[in-house]
């Protein structure tokens, strides 16, 4: 088993990928990662995910990464290298470039459907490319709905004047999240009935 070169006392370790990207982010087919190991730097390169969501590495070979974040990716390809290959690895990776993924708006928003994203994106800025709440939104409880493992969670709730006031953070939504804007029954039901009141007035003899 080869021996990982100590650093010499003093020298920097190098950046963890986390200080440069949200801890959120999955990765996803077609991301391009910078993939590095503390001290060997024979092992540097930048690889491309592929339609399996896979990275080819030098000594592991195929390693799937998508659906995983970076420090996931990191704890995993050091395992790999650890286990026969690297004495106590460090592995850096980071996302140089992010992959178009798709996420669902619904509900009382002013343009609902399917959104492509690139790169990182909040629950605010999801909200804005759908045009913000329409009428009569549940801004205080907007539903969000995530896969985990393929298969479908229970929902987040979350006040948007408070993420708005700073209260709470903005949370990062990922691929294939789905996010729903309750309409506020009631006031929906009063405008309803106060409509069907005013053609009764105009059509008496409906």
């Amino acid at each position: 088993m080869d021996a990982k070169p100590t650093p010499a006392t003093g020298e920097a370790a190098p950046l963890n990928s986390l200080a440069v990207i949200n801890p959120d982010y999955r990765i996803g087919t077609n991301d391009l990662l910078e993939f590095d190991v503390f001290g060997v730097p024979d092992m540097r390169r930048s690889v491309r995910v592929n339609a399996t969501g896979s990275v080819s590495l030098p000594l592991i070979g195929s390693v799937p990464l998508a659906g995983l974040t970076a420090q996931q990716a990191e704890a995993l390809l050091a395992k790999k290298y650890g286990e026969n290959y690297l004495q106590n690895p460090q592995v850096s990776l980071f996302i140089r470039e992010f992959t178009t993924q798709r996420i669902t708006i619904e509900g009382a928003v002013a343009k609902p459907g399917i959104y492509p994203v690139t790169g990182q994106l909040t629950l605010l800025r999801a909200l804005a490319l759908a045009g913000g709440g329409a009428q009569y939104a549940e801004l205080n409880e907007i539903m969000l709905f995530r896969n985990t493992r393929g298969q479908p969670s229970e929902p987040k709730v979350f006040d948007l004047d408070k993420i708005r006031s700073g209260e709470v953070p903005d949370p990062i939504i990922q691929s294939d999240d789905v996010i729903v804007v309750k309409r506020n029954a009631k006031r929906t039901a009063l405008r309803d009935s106060l409509f069907r009141d005013i053609l009764d007035t105009i059509n008496p003899f409906k």
